[in-house]
């Protein structure tokens, strides 16, 4: 088979998965509180990039990192998993799957935001449109479509969400210059921010187990979400001729986790849902016809 070809059908497989993760979440939380799914998802995590590590032969290299990287990632470790979860579960706690998965995916456009104090680039017209774009979006969502109120569906849940993106960009940003293989950096990540994990549930939850449809979850969201996608997503990229052409599948997430949170979680899928998320996307979509030069002067590094 075709390099390409394999590329897609990673790619696809990808999003395929990283579709199902929303309705994970919301289901998972029903049986636990979003510290305890973080603490049982980052171990899966754990396990599951030790278990490709040790099947590529690969897990002493975790081993041989400079005193810089491992503090490196001790940094990276608070901001991802620990405060990047800790702070979408709860979103996804106080708000309809629906609304929080959209409004996450508005964090490449806070990554555009961040980078113009923080690595000192430039920004352009399209850049500007994209954002008034997408966060109209945000706005017909976070209000369900009464965009003339000030009255927001959750405004705590709306603003941990729309946190978890700078969370999420600033990760992006701090990793930029980490010259690591990327499977073993993020394994070292985990193991910095798990322990943070289990002494955030010690002082502010408890450690239990859940009932075993919520271990469940937790183990699926560690073993898709934060784990072997990652890999996957890797792959297609690697294996794909232009990086754009996979790059763009995932634009198809958003609108697919509608469906599985539809006949998983049993939301109704609200118009006003529908409407913020194809502003949402439509707004990336500007930000990616930007022209050659300027994305090559809006590459973060």
């Amino acid at each position: 088979m075709p390099d390409q070809k394999k590329a897609y059908l990673y790619g696809l497989a990808t999003v395929l998965l990283w579709s199902t993760v929303a309705s994970a979440f919301k289901i998972s939380l029903q049986y636990q509180d979003h510290a305890q799914l973080l603490l049982f998802a980052s171990s899966a995590s754990l396990l599951t990039l030790g278990a490709i590590l040790l099947a590529q032969g690969r897990l002493a290299e975790i081993f041989r990192c400079s005193a810089v990287q491992y503090r490196r990632s001790l940094l990276l470790g608070l901001l991802n998993p620990f405060a990047y979860y800790l702070i979408l579960f709860k979103a996804y706690a106080l708000l309809p799957a629906q609304e929080a998965q959209p409004l996450n995916y508005t964090w490449a456009l806070t990554l555009v935001l961040l980078s113009i104090p923080l690595l000192k680039q430039r920004i352009g017209w399209q850049e500007v449109a994209a954002m008034l774009v997408s966060y109209s979006g945000v706005w017909v969502i976070s209000t369900r479509g009464a965009i003339f109120s000030l009255h927001f569906s959750n405004p705590l849940g709306v603003a941990l969400a729309l946190l978890s993106t700078l969370i999420w960009a600033l990760y992006w940003i701090f990793s930029i210059r980490d010259d690591r293989d990327p499977v073993v950096g993020l394994l070292l990540n985990f193991a910095c921010g798990l322990p943070f994990v289990l002494v955030y549930c010690l002082l502010f939850s408890e450690l239990r187990l859940p009932a075993w449809p919520g271990l469940l979850g937790a183990g699926y969201v560690g073993l898709f979400e934060m784990g072997i996608t990652f890999v996957l997503w890797l792959r297609a990229l690697k294996l794909s001729e232009n990086t754009a052409r996979v790059g763009n599948l995932i634009f198809l997430s958003p609108f697919l986790s509608l469906v599985f949170i539809h006949f998983l979680v049993g939301e109704e899928i609200l118009a006003s849902t529908y409407a913020g998320l194809v502003l949402i996307v439509g707004g990336l979509l500007i930000r990616q016809l930007r022209p050659a030069a300027a994305q090559k002067n809006l590459k973060p590094g």
